[in-house]
């Protein structure tokens, strides 16, 4: 089972569903503002992918932290930030069998859905 975290109005969140539902893949949306992702999910999320493909560091949000929340960043900090921040998890975040993917494009996605058939 696929689950997409993310919020509803971000335009790429839209296309993923929209993209999942015309391929008729079953999927679990989360709103992760509504249920904000745990520590081990984000822990796991980092250790895969890296925290720098998962920390978005070109939202508002990011922008308006003060500078000390991004000076010397690294694993442990940009969890606690994720923690602190839902908001900074890049859009969307994938998570499968296979692991965790973060942004959208038709084609990584295709070639998702073959490694899961």
């Amino acid at each position: 089972m696929i689950t997409l975290y993310g919020i509803p109005n971000c335009d790429t969140i839209k296309k993923a569903r929209r993209w999942l539902e015309q391929q008729q893949e079953p999927y679990q949306f989360i709103d992760y503002r509504e249920q904000p992702l745990g520590k081990e999910q984000l822990q796991a999320a980092i250790e895969e992918l890296g925290y720098d493909k998962v920390l978005n560091n070109r939202s508002t949000t990011y922008r308006q932290l003060p500078a000390t929340d991004k000076d010397k960043l690294n694993s442990s900090k940009a969890l606690q930030l994720l923690l602190q921040h839902p908001t900074l998890i890049k859009r969307p975040l994938l998570h499968c069998s296979l692991g965790y993917r973060v942004g959208f494009s038709e084609a990584s996605y295709q070639q998702l859905l073959e490694q899961l058939a």
